[in-house]
Formats: C-alpha cells, sequence, structure tokens
C-alpha cells in the first residue's frame, strides 16, 4: 500500500532564502492533494536588481578563489547532496507530484555532474598553448576568465537536476549565479541552495528569484551576463531574441518530438521494457522522452501486444514510497492540455489502445498512461510535443521509411533504435537528426554520459550540457600573445621588395615542414 500521507519539513525556512517581498506571497500546492503547503515570496525587478547585485559583489572575490578552493565546496556539496537524499526527494516529490522513484533519479543526476566536473575542472579551464604566429619567436596562450553572474531559469519538471546541473559548472567557472525557478517548484532549488551555503559557497553568490514568468524572467535576462534557459520552444525563442539584443550569449533546451524505431531484429521484452520507462518515467514530462515509436511491420504486432499489456499494469497513483510506478501531472491544467491532444487524435479516428482517461479518483493532475495507433497527420498528437503520458505506435517497411518518419519534425533533441546488429542500430542513429542517439535504450544514456556534450538540433535548442563545452561556455577567453623578437615588420634599411620576397619564402617553407 503507497505511503499518502506528505512527509514533514520546515518550509518556511526556504521560502525565506528567495529575494523576494514577504508581504507579497502566493501559495505552493502539494501536487498530489492541491493544499497549500507553504506561501512563496515574489519577486519584483528591484528584487531582481538587489539579487544580480549580491551576487556581483560576491561572484568579484570568488573569482580569485584558486581552483582547488573551489573544487573543496563542491566536494562537500557532493557529499551534503546524498546524506540528504531523501529530503530532496521528499521535496521534489511535494511539489512536482511524480514518483518517488523519479524524484530519486532526478536528485542523482546532480551527484554525477558534480562528481564529473570535480574530476575534470581543473583540466578544463587551465590555461592553453597554442601555436604562435611565427614559429619559434612567438607564443599563444588561451586563459579563461568568468562571464560574471549567470541568469538560470529552470523549468517545473526537473527543478533541482536542471537548476543545479546548471549552476554547479557555473559556479566552478567563477561565475556567480541568479536561479530563477517555476513558481510552483521553488522548494528543492531553495534547499539545494542551503547545501550550498551549508558547504561553504560565499554569502550572497548564489541567488534565487521567484515570481511570474513573462515578468521576472525578462528581468533575469536583461542583467545576466549569460543565460541558461530551459523550457518550451516559444519562450526558448523570445529568452534567445531578447539576449541577443543585449549581445549576451544565451544557451537554450526546449522541447521534442522524440522517436524510437524498433528493428526487425531488436530484443523485443528488452525494447517493450525501455519504452515504457523512456515513455512514462516523470509522467511523460521530460524533454528526452518518447512520443513516437516506429516498429517494423514484422514485429509490430509482437511489439503492441507487449508495450500495451506492460503500459496497462503500470502503478499509477500518489505516493510518497517506491510502489508507485507513475505519478501525477503538474497541474490540473496542463493535464487538460494533454486529454485534449488525445481527444482531437481519437475524434479524427486514432485508436486508444490503453489509458486515455483523466483520474480524478487518484488526484486533480493525475492522467492514464496512454498509448494510441492510427494517429493522422494534422493533429496535435502527431507533430506537436504532448510533455504527458503519452504515446504513438507507427508501423514501417523499410529502414529509409523509418528513418524520413522520425526525421519528420521541426525537434531534433533525441532519439532512440533497438536492434541486436550493434553496427546497424548505430548506423541508423547516424542518420538521425537529433542532438542524442541512443541504441538499445530509450532515453536517458546520452544524457547520462557527463563526458560528452548534451543538446537539441534545430527548435530543440542551441548550445550544450555536459562534457568540456558544457563549463567552457560559463566563460570567456582571452588569447594572450607574446612576440619574442620583433620580426612583424621589416627592419627600417630593408627594402619592402626584399621584404616581401623574404616573406613569400618562409610562408613556403613553414607549409613544406608543416610548421604552420
Amino acid at each position: 500500500m503507497s505511503t499518502l500521507t506528505a512527509p514533514v519539513h520546515d518550509l518556511s525556512g526556504l521560502t525565506a532564502l528567495v529575494t523576494g517581498d514577504p508581504n507579497d506571497t502566493i501559495p505552493v500546492v502539494e501536487v498530489f492533494t492541491g493544499e497549500t503547503v507553504a506561501r512563496l515570496p515574489q519577486s519584483s525587478a528591484a528584487h531582481v536588481d538587489t539579487a544580480f547585485a549580491e551576487a556581483r559583489a560576491a561572484q568579484a572575490d570568488w573569482a580569485r578563489w584558486p581552483m582547488r578552493r573551489r573544487l573543496a565546496v563542491f566536494e562537500r556539496f557532493h557529499r551534503l547532496v546524498l546524506e540528504h537524499h531523501r529530503t530532496i526527494t521528499d521535496l521534489i516529490q511535494l511539489e512536482t507530484g511524480k514518483a518517488r522513484r523519479m524524484a530519486f533519479e532526478e536528485l542523482c543526476d546532480i551527484p554525477m555532474a558534480t562528481s564529473h566536473y570535480l574530476k575534470h575542472a581543473e583540466r578544463i579551464l587551465r590555461p592553453v598553448r597554442h601555436p604562435g604566429a611565427i614559429p619559434f619567436v612567438s607564443t599563444s596562450t588561451e586563459i579563461r576568465k568568468p562571464r560574471g553572474v549567470v541568469g538560470v531559469i529552470a523549468p517545473w519538471n526537473f527543478p533541482f537536476a536542471i537548476g543545479y546541473c546548471d549552476a554547479v559548472p557555473a559556479l566552478l567557472a567563477g561565475n556567480g549565479v541568479v536561479l530563477k525557478p517555476d513558481n510552483r517548484t521553488p522548494l528543492s532549488p531553495a534547499y539545494g541552495l542551503k547545501l550550498l551555503r551549508e558547504a561553504g559557497i560565499p554569502e550572497g553568490l548564489v541567488q534565487i528569484v521567484c515570481g511570474d514568468g513573462p515578468v521576472v524572467g525578462p528581468a533575469v535576462v536583461d542583467r545576466a551576463d549569460f543565460v541558461m534557459f530551459t523550457g518550451s520552444e516559444a519562450t526558448g525563442r523570445r529568452v534567445a531574441a531578447q539576449a541577443a539584443g543585449r549581445l549576451v550569449e544565451a544557451c537554450l533546451e526546449l522541447g521534442g518530438k522524440n522517436p524510437m524505431i524498433v528493428l526487425p531484429d531488436a530484443n523485443l521484452d528488452e525494447a517493450v521494457a525501455s519504452a515504457v520507462a523512456g515513455v512514462f518515467n516523470n509522467t511523460g514530462q521530460l524533454c528526452l522522452h518518447i512520443e513516437r515509436v516506429y516498429a517494423h511491420e514484422s514485429v509490430y504486432a509482437a511489439f503492441r501486444e507487449k508495450f500495451v499489456a506492460r503500459v496497462g499494469a503500470l502503478r499509477v497513483g500518489p505516493g510518497y514510497d517506491f510502489d508507485i510506478e507513475m505519478g501525477g501531472l503538474i497541474s490540473a491544467e496542463h493535464r487538460d492540455r494533454v486529454a485534449a491532444q488525445v481527444e482531437q487524435a481519437r475524434e479524427r479516428g486514432a485508436r486508444v489502445l490503453t489509458g486515455g482517461r483523466a483520474r480524478p479518483d487518484l488526484g486533480p493532475t493525475f492522467y492514464e498512461p496512454t498509448v494510441l495507433e492510427n494517429v493522422t497527420a494534422g493533429t496535435d498528437l502527431f507533430a506537436e510535443e504532448t510533455f504527458g503520458p503519452v504515446v504513438s505506435l507507427y508501423p514501417f517497411a523499410t529502414v529509409d521509411e523509418a528513418v524520413a518518419r522520425a526525421n519528420d519534425t521541426r525537434y531534433g533533441l533525441s532519439a532512440s533504435v533497438w536492434g541486436r546488429d550493434l553496427a546497424a542500430a548505430r548506423a541508423v542513429g547516424a542518420r538521425l537528426a537529433a542532438g542524442h542517439v541512443n541504441v538499445n535504450d530509450s532515453a536517458a544514456l546520452a544524457y547520462a554520459g557527463k563526458s560528452a556534450p548534451s543538446g537539441g538540433l534545430e527548435a530543440s535548442g542551441m548550445g550544450v550540457r555536459n562534457g568540456d563545452r558544457g563549463l567552457l561556455k560559463f566563460t570567456e577567453s582571452t588569447n594572450v600573445a607574446t612576440l619574442k623578437r620583433q620580426v612583424l615588420t621589416p627592419p627600417p634599411d630593408r627594402p619592402y621588395d626584399r621584404y616581401v620576397d623574404r616573406t613569400v619564402r618562409t610562408l613556403r617553407m613553414m607549409r613544406r615542414l608543416r610548421l604552420r
């Protein structure tokens, strides 16, 4: 039996960490019940000004800290996150309504990302020697400097993981951070700030502001030295335009309509098990999750039968233990948007194989895990991101057809290919227009590899997280070039035509000797 009683925590101490007006508050609700659990101060443009001013003052000193001193703070932060994993999981569940399994998996992303950069940050950020313009008599050294204060605008679906997977590398690079979580999900980000301060981050270096997105979001973008945004395509386009107007760089992770291709030789039991996770983990509210499955016509019926049976058996409901497999959506409004896509598709001839109904008996935001087939072009479900526990199945006859249909989208975030012949499956994956391609995994594998970059193509965003570039983007580079002897101009007593002859001979020689 699932545990329905929310764990008790001092939530007022967390909301007090927000730079905002304690007399202007909105309710924070427990998603499972809709009951108010805390009051959240709202931030005005003036509060955002204050947050950036305090972060800038602290950042000037933080940037001077030796790297090893900064790393020591994040060694402690890594330990504290793991020590307090139960509390973080409680808070994520409370504010998002997701299953406890997924809340725990969310928090695990932060120790993984932190550990990666603890190991590699010194190497990534150290000065790099490059060949100078003139061999032997010149040098060139690339040095990295923090940008200043980074604005991180985090979404409601992974409030702890996405907020801090961006904040940690930004801070390690020597920046300050102003973090804007969604108004619905401020608790786990605030707890992360509490742990950062306990780990030894300087007072004021990390700020949290909260408020209505169209008001506070632009205020953050207007003041940041670099913008990290995760959210919808429409908002991402506005953020990119606003940042570009200030000549400030932005990194955006946006939406997806992610395909999965099941080749004829795929292990169907493994593909089904992974597809269930890839579609229904986090109640489908995951940019990387699968929304379209293309199975070869020779295995389509078998895949469909196994998949629908497994989906129909999912344990869905509220609960603060690990028995539940799928929780609720973030809000009743979002539940209604998901339901509207399903109803439109059904009215236009789609067949619902399982699910397809809201479940108010379970809670105000629950919707059944839903599988459809015969979804046709022209419906929202066919082309638009659903961001819910819904997937459409399609048969295909040839690999070329599967690739063409998988790529028939304006998005390009993630994709999955299943087959026993790994070389053939990788070859199919290489043809897919996606920033992540998982072979014999549905969704998480590519992103979880912190050594490689993670990003989207086309309408799924620009820029990357993870890997060396996920840290370097929070810095600016300076090329310090040194000339040991004055050879760039001819001596005053030499005719210029002789200088030309000598220069041409030198350039030919350097090419022949591969010096340049």
